[in-house]
């Protein structure tokens, strides 16, 4: 089953997201890197606290409850969504289908 891709636009915090099986994750100092191995799209994280919010999408039942968990001020949401739908424009992450069990991996920095 095929889930679109979300537009920037329409967002929302409140449903179940995952990072995409394909893309690979490398913490840096000023955040993160990911590269989309499908299609070899590189992202750039330019925060911590965004990296932290895509660790914690696979655990939790939707974004808004994984920006919390990370620390984010709730006056923030608006312009994490908007950071989340870029993602999830470039399928970086991906809605998660009900009742699906996902793991994220993430390699560490050495």
């Amino acid at each position: 089953m095929s889930v679109p891709p979300a537009q920037a636009s329409e967002f929302d915090l409140d449903t179940a997201w995952m990072l995409h099986p394909s893309v690979s994750v490398r913490p840096e100092p000023f955040g993160a890197l990911l590269y989309h191995f499908g299609n070899r799209r590189l992202s750039f994280l330019k925060t911590r606290q965004l990296l932290d919010v895509l660790q914690g999408l696979a655990a939790a039942p939707d974004a808004r409850t994984a920006c919390l968990a990370a620390g984010v001020d709730p006056a923030q949401l608006p312009t994490l969504a908007r950071a989340l739908a870029s993602l999830a424009a470039g399928e970086t992450i991906i809605r998660r289908p009900v009742n699906s069990r996902t793991t994220a991996f993430v390699e560490e920095s050495t």
